[in-house]
């Protein structure tokens, strides 16, 4: 027993030895019962287990680690607890193996076929987990570098293609259509646009020549530089990239339906910094970099393009024009040849024709030298003339200062004889003094009429164009004549035709003087029937040559049935000093100047005088004018030049007055009372108010208002439904209506102190005089005579700060002490002192007896020394009257030495003067002369004049 449990126990150690030794062949073999027979089961079972699991982990291991076969799993069956989890550990070691080893398998396996999208995505750790990095890494840029090169070849070849389509064509609109049909797609853009730089009058624009999948609407398809994103683009020469577009932005339509993109670009194409057009484009999605790339690139291919379609077109242009030049070249060619040829056989006859010309030559030397000594001649009687021309101006300025001077005294003192202002002569010898004015009034028409004539011969006459209204021409013509042939008994028409223009561009003093000349010859030439002025468009056949240049004319017809004139003589009544009856026994007066003078102011005027008559049957005068001579210019009635018998002189032509009111603040409301609906004082009244707008005089105390009642009893109406800041009324009016709508002016508190401007052109006995002048003493009333003065004094009214603040142009004899007359002192003269410098005794003493009626003190200097020494010791004198030609100093120099003294700088100096050529005016006022004034002088013009100055 004792062997056999020995034998037993030995068999076991060796088989759990063999088996701790690796050895698993070995089994327990001896005989065994109980106890031991189970031992030996559970160790043989122990063995086989451990051969079985030892057999499938080496297969496995054998197979992936020897054989490379993967996916090899250990199979034991009975085995549990630790040979359990050791055959799940082993197979979970072969799977984990095999899926690695399987998945970098399949990533290279993709690799190798071109497939760069896949990636290695089996977990892994250690070694394996870095191999698997590596391995995605390389794959990655694989892709990467694939990708890039992909986009390359696709720009490079894209960009080849693009160029190719384009290369061959010379059509801008052609190649901008098919690059916008190509590029849109290739890109994904689902609207482009294509606008070419277009230089034009206003600068570089942008104009869309081709575009794809344009909206329909007012979409703009003109641009000018930094005019929207296109003129940006192109303004900064830089790419504009825009994401997120607003939904109103661009809508991009087909057949189903429309959408919204969501980009755009703006591309400029440049070409050596030069903007040739810019591309638009928007797409649904955006823009890739590579398609960018693209862009960027393609742009310039297609400046290049485009710069070189320009050149092309260019040069085609270039190539027609060298082609014309040289065909052109080729006909002048010939043409020359033929002209060689012409010209061969001229020589020959030149040649013969030399000799000819030689012998010819000496002849002319001849005649040459012949007529260069008539040209001296000429030159020399022309000197001779100019000379004359001089000596003749010279004497004529002599001439009027001579006869004005003695004129001036005349005129002067026969006035005041005629006013009779201390009622001391005889109706008799008032008569004499108006005969002895009215003939020293003709003398002195005589001479403006030589001076007139002067002017014209010496080219000197100023015209002042400015617009003239022939409804004022007709009423002035109207109130100018009337009187005139009523007294003769002769009937007076002025007709308008249809289609006269309602004004005219010309002088209007000028012409007021040609018809003046032409319906006075008519009036003192017709004894019975009538004289007409008849005014009508003139028809262009019957225009002068002279005239028709100047363009559309108007014919002023003067008609009469006077006496007539010989066809003989037609022409030389326009001659100066001529007369159809020039005998020592010839019936009518006159001078033979008006004519000649009126002819000459229709020339300057634009116009010309026809003149057509017969002996016994009338005369008919007819004046043609421009209506708007093309290089007159309408010139403001206070810049027309100086003329010495302007109306500019008969108010007083200088230096600018001071103003004496400020304008007035409220509206003016002037009533104008006259026999007749818009008579002759209304005519003035507006043309007061004409003449004020011209100076912007009136523009600052509001509109005027003139308003013209015919009557008294319509005066009265007028005045109770509005009052008025100043009344015009016409004491001419029948039944002494005038006189009772003074005594309901003056009987009404609210009237009583409105101004009454009462104008008279006939002589009112003393009775009528007192009346009118005791009524001042409760109501302002002014009487006037003349309608100068009534101009002047509207005008006052008009521009005064309040309708009270004019003073009264005529004193009560209870305020003055002297008789109520025209010679009535002035409240504004009386106390002042003048001091009158003229060496003529007889100016003096005229002169002197005028201003002391009005109650001004006089002192007298006989020159100009004289003069500043009196000035000097009288500081007292408020104004100075200066003659200008006197000995020792003239009135120049006088002028020029009391503007030196600084204490009279303001001192109003007037000059009087005889002389009235031109440029006498220009060298007072230079001299220092407030203003000036020509002999015979005007009393009511110099005493207004020497009232403005000192009241300034």
């Amino acid at each position: 027993m004792a062997d056999n449990l020995t034998n037993q126990v030995r068999s076991i150690a060796q088989v759990t030895t063999a088996v701790a030794r690796g050895d698993l062949t070995r089994k327990i073999d001896v005989d065994a019962r109980g106890e031991i027979l189970e031992l030996k089961t559970t160790i043989n079972t122990m063995v086989d287990q451990l051969s079985s699991f030892a057999a499938e982990v080496t297969r496995v291991a054998r197979e992936v680690g020897s054989e490379g076969r993967l996916g090899g799993q250990a199979e034991v069956e009975g085995v549990s607890g630790t040979w359990k989890r050791l055959t799940e550990n082993v197979n979970e070691l072969a799977g984990n193996l095999t899926r690695q080893v399987r998945a970098i398998a399949e990533v290279t396996s993709a690799v190798t076929s071109g497939d760069l999208t896949r990636s290695i995505t089996v977990d892994a750790s250690g070694e394996v987990a870095e191999l698997k990095d590596n391995i995605n890494s390389m794959v990655k840029s694989l892709r990467d570098t694939t990708k890039a090169n992909e986009d390359q070849d696709w720009l490079k070849s894209n960009l080849a293609r693009m160029s190719g389509l384009m290369q061959g064509h010379r059509d801008l609109a052609t190649v901008a259509e098919l690059v916008m049909n190509e590029l849109a797609p290739l890109v994904s853009a689902q609207f482009g646009a294509f606008f070419l730089a277009e230089e034009t009058s206003t600068g570089t624009e942008l104009q869309l020549i081709s575009a794809y999948g344009f909206p329909a609407g007012d979409s703009a398809t003109r641009f000018r530089m930094g005019e929207s994103l296109v003129g940006q683009a192109a303004r900064t020469r830089r790419t504009i990239a825009m994401d997120q577009i607003p939904r109103d932005y661009v809508t991009v339509s087909s057949g189903l339906g429309e959408t919204v993109p969501t980009s755009l670009i703006l591309l400029p194409i440049v070409v050596e910094e030069q903007v040739l057009g810019v591309i638009e484009l928007a797409s649904l999605s955006s823009f890739t970099p590579v398609h960018r790339a693209f862009l960027d690139q393609l742009m310039e291919t297609i400046g290049v393009n485009v710069n070189t379609i320009v050149a092309n077109a260019r040069t085609d242009e270039l190539l027609v024009e060298s082609q014309r030049l040289t065909a052109e070249l080729q006909t002048r060619s010939e043409e020359l040849q033929n002209q060689q040829e012409e010209l061969r056989r001229s020589n020959a006859e030149l040649e013969e024709k030399a000799a000819l010309l030689a012998s010819q030559n000496q002849d002319i030397e001849t005649k040459n030298l012949e007529i260069e000594q008539a040209r001296q001649e000429l030159e020399d009687r022309a000197q001779q003339l100019s000379l004359a021309s001089k000596y003749k101006s010279e004497f004529l300025a002599n001439m009027s200062h001579e006869l004005r001077t003695p004129l001036n005294s005349l005129l002067i003192l026969a006035q005041l004889l005629a006013q009779n202002p201390t009622r001391n002569l005889t109706a008799k010898q008032v008569e004499y003094a108006s005969v002895i004015h009215s003939a020293g009034s003709d003398l002195l028409q005589l001479i403006n009429d030589i001076l007139d004539l002067s002017k014209v011969e010496a080219g000197k006459m100023d015209i002042s164009p400015e617009r003239v209204s022939l409804r004022q021409l007709h009423d002035y013509v109207e109130a100018t004549f009337r009187p005139m042939t009523t007294d003769k008994s002769l009937e007076f028409r002025i007709t308008t035709a249809p289609g006269v223009p309602d004004s005219l561009i010309t002088d209007d003093s000028r012409l007021r003087q040609v018809l003046r000349n032409l319906l006075s010859n008519a009036v003192k030439f017709t004894e019975t029937g009538s004289v007409e002025l008849r005014i009508e468009p003139a028809p262009k056949a019957q225009l002068p040559s002279s005239v028709r240049p100047h363009g559309p004319a108007i014919a002023f017809r003067v008609i009469d049935t006077g006496i007539g004139i010989g066809e003989q003589q037609l022409e030389v009544i326009f001659g100066a000093f001529q007369q159809a009856d020039g005998t020592t026994s010839r019936k009518y007066g006159g001078t033979g100047l008006g004519l000649s003078i009126s002819r000459e102011i229709a020339y300057l005027l634009g116009g010309a005088i026809t003149a057509q008559s017969a002996p016994g049957q009338g005369s008919t005068f007819t004046l043609f004018l421009p209506v708007a001579r093309p290089d007159f210019t309408e010139q403001p009635a206070d810049t027309a030049p100086f003329t010495a018998h302007s109306e500019a002189e008969e108010r007083g032509a200088g230096q600018e007055l001071p103003a004496v009111v400020q304008p007035p603040s409220q509206q003016r409301r002037l009533l104008v009372v006259e026999g007749r609906p818009r008579g002759l004082l209304s005519l003035v009244a507006e043309s007061v108010l004409t003449d004020l707008a011209n100076r912007d005089v009136g523009n600052s105390h509001g509109a005027v208002e003139i308003v013209s009642a015919a009557g008294a009893q319509e005066a009265a109406a007028t005045l109770a439904a509005d009052p008025c800041h100043c009344i015009v009324l016409d004491l001419d009016m029948p039944d002494r209506a005038a006189f009772g709508l003074l005594d309901a002016i003056d009987g009404d508190a609210a009237l009583r102190g409105v101004p009454v401007l009462a104008y008279n052109n006939w002589r009112m006995d003393p009775a009528q005089e007192q009346s009118l002048q005791s009524r001042a003493d409760s109501q302002p009333l002014e009487l006037l005579s003349s309608l100068d003065e009534l101009r002047e004094r509207i005008a006052l009214h008009l521009t005064a700060e309040q309708p009270g603040d004019v003073l009264p142009l005529v004193r009560s004899e209870k305020e003055s002490g002297e008789p109520a007359g025209r010679g009535e002192e002035d409240g504004t003269l009386a106390g002042r002192t003048v001091l009158v410098v003229d060496d003529d005794t007889r100016n003096l003493f005229a002169l002197t007896s005028i201003l002391e009626i009005h109650g001004m003190r006089v002192l007298h200097a006989e020159d100009g020394r004289k003069g500043i020494d009196t000035l000097v010791a009288h500081p007292e004198i408020d104004i100075v009257l200066m003659d200008v030609m006197m000995p020792e100093m003239d009135g120049y120099a006088a002028t020029s030495a009391i503007r030196a003294m600084p204490q009279y700088k303001d001192l109003p100096i007037i000059a009087v003067t005889a002389k009235a050529m031109p440029g006498d005016q220009e060298k007072s006022l230079a001299s220092g002369s407030s203003d000036y004034v020509t002999k015979p002088v005007e009393t009511d013009h110099l005493l207004r004049l020497i009232q403005r100055w000192i009241s300034a």
